[in-house]
């Protein structure tokens, strides 16, 4: 969704201090999101933060995404130097936090640089994401436009060349599998807005008849 929207995005892997396999995580995170740029910190011990000045500069606007909890407001803080956004502690019982942040606000660096923090994230939908999913995973695109079908599943078909990358062990089976899902919810949301579409042009129609029987009855009188 932010390739799709024309950003670049980042990914910043937080609290790295409860974290006991940090250099793992980052590996995988790297293969998951292959050409994005992935950072550890640990923003109360300020930890990690230098390698995200480079972001934080005059005539850019950065925006922190996530979840309730992981941070963003911590990190804003430390950049400023200052206490400026709330935060709480996450919930013991479930480490979640409790949307401390409410609104939206841009707030100006000290480096001139503007952040924009946001509340924490409750659901995330693809939309209409198609070319963000055609570069985020840019090698099964690749792989896909050797199968010997232009239409290919990737199931049964023959001479298949994403289900040769996944025997021989050169495209992950995770992230094919997620691939997947990320299609599927694409098609499901044009599905869904597609019979959305289907029933205001339903509803308008009915609408137009309701009128046009109302005139006829006018007329009559």
């Amino acid at each position: 969704m932010v390739w799709e929207s024309g950003a670049t995005p980042v990914v910043l892997l937080t609290k790295t201090d409860l974290c006991e396999d940090v250099t793992e995580k980052t590996a995988i995170m790297l293969e998951t999101a292959r050409g994005v740029e992935v950072h550890p910190v640990c923003a109360i011990k300020d930890e990690g933060l230098d390698a995200l000045q480079k972001y934080f500069v005059s005539g850019q606007t950065v925006a922190l995404i996530g979840s309730s909890g992981v941070g963003k407001s911590t990190i804003i803080n430390r950049l400023i130097g200052s206490e400026k956004q709330k935060v709480l502690e996450v919930r013991e019982h479930d480490d979640r936090g409790m949307h401390t942040t409410r609104h939206r606000e841009l707030i100006l660096l000290p480096a001139g640089g503007i952040v924009l923090d946001t509340p924490g994230m409750r659901e995330f939908q693809l939309w209409g994401a198609d070319d963000g999913i055609e570069t985020t995973f840019d090698d099964i695109e690749v792989l896909a436009a050797h199968c010997q079908f232009t239409n290919c599943k990737h199931q049964t078909e023959p001479r298949c060349a994403v289900r040769d990358a996944l025997k021989s062990g050169t495209l992950a089976a995770e992230r094919f599998q997620n691939y997947l899902k990320l299609q599927q919810e694409l098609s499901f949301l044009a599905r869904r807005q597609d019979h959305f579409a289907q029933k205001q042009e339903q509803n308008r129609w009915k609408k137009l008849s309701r009128l046009a029987e109302e005139r006829a009855k006018a007329k009559r009188k």
